[in-house]
């Protein structure tokens, strides 16, 4: 079994690829919050964002994170009432 340990980057033939834009729901939280995700409980921090990927899977996001790796889009749907 191979072991891979931050900081070092395995000298290996690494291939470019970009993340696919596949849209999720997410939403700001305006205080500390608890989430049940796929690994177990996690908090997230004011401002931090609740996530719902593309299997129904709950996660939060940290705000700095979100800002750099998202953008809002607008849907017409998503601002319908129910």
């Amino acid at each position: 079994m191979r072991y891979f340990k931050r900081p070092h980057k395995p000298k290996l033939k690494y291939k470019k690829a970009v993340k696919k834009p596949i849209p999720i729901e997410c939403i700001q939280i305006d205080e500390p919050f608890e989430v049940e995700t796929l690994e177990g409980m996690m908090k997230g921090k004011k401002g931090d964002w609740l996530m719902i990927g593309i299997n129904g899977e709950m996660y939060p996001c940290d705000n700095t994170i979100f800002e750099k790796t998202y953008d809002i889009i607008n849907d017409n749907k998503s601002n319908e009432k129910n």
